[in-house]
């Protein structure tokens, strides 16, 4: 077992997880519409090669999705970018980036990971107690402090530590639980794929600070099921 923290070496990669690598994917990003530079930046720099399997290393770079295990897949480098986009727009204009964010469906850790070099704290929720493991060596072997996980049914989201300022969900529902909708910030923004296995949208639900929220529906997307409970 790798210990930690890792390598500058193995970090910074070499051959198909080699900078230049990423700095193919990150122009094949750019092409595909993402703009922010900050989101840019940060995929550019996390090592995705190290949430993926040693045998899937040579396609760390490629803009797909690859098995992570227990039905789970990490996400295109694409949906993870545009979903961080859309949350981060939210914010434009605002003092400050958003302080604590939610995430349901820690899954590899990829998305948290990126998440926590943009905003203050990520909380992450996993329901597959083998994934989150993994996913919690991966944290501590890259020095990640501003994360914190628990391993329990997504759909609750974490009530102890809300409001939240966004919320994101790496998982598709029918619909967004009322659970996690109650807590996210009046003024907060969500982001996730919804509807069925054939035919699901990412939306992005903006508060308005009274109650009410609007919804936007950010294109077509492909994600793993929602699913309650642990395992």
């Amino acid at each position: 077992m790798t210990t930690y923290p890792l390598p500058a070496a193995q970090l910074k990669g070499e051959g198909v997880t080699s900078q230049r690598a990423r700095n193919r994917l990150v122009a094949t990003l750019q092409d595909a519409g993402i703009r922010d530079p900050r989101v840019i930046e940060v995929i550019r720099t996390v090592p995705r090669h190290h949430f993926i399997d040693q045998a899937l290393q040579l396609h760390a770079y490629e803009n797909d999705a690859l098995p992570i295990g227990h039905g789970q897949t990490i996400s295109q480098p694409w949906v993870v970018a545009r979903m961080t986009e859309a949350l981060l727009e939210h914010f434009e204009g605002q003092k400050d980036m958003p302080r604590k964010v939610l995430e349901i469906g820690t899954g590899s850790g990829y998305q948290a990971a990126v998440l926590s070099a943009l905003v203050g704290e990520v909380y992450t929720v996993e329901r597959i107690e083998a994934l989150l493991r993994q996913a919690r060596r991966r944290f501590r072997q890259l020095g990640l402090t501003n994360l914190r996980s628990r391993y329990d049914d997504g759909k609750l989201g974490w009530p102890d530590e809300a409001p939240f300022d966004a919320i994101i969900l790496t998982a598709a529902g029918d619909t967004i639980p009322n659970r996690i909708l109650e807590q996210l910030n009046p003024t907060g923004v969500l982001v996730a794929p919804v509807g069925s296995p054939s035919r699901q949208n990412l939306i992005r639900m903006r508060g308005d600070g009274k109650g009410d929220f609007a919804l936007e529906e950010l294109g077509a997307v492909s994600f793993v099921p929602l699913l309650g409970g642990i395992g």
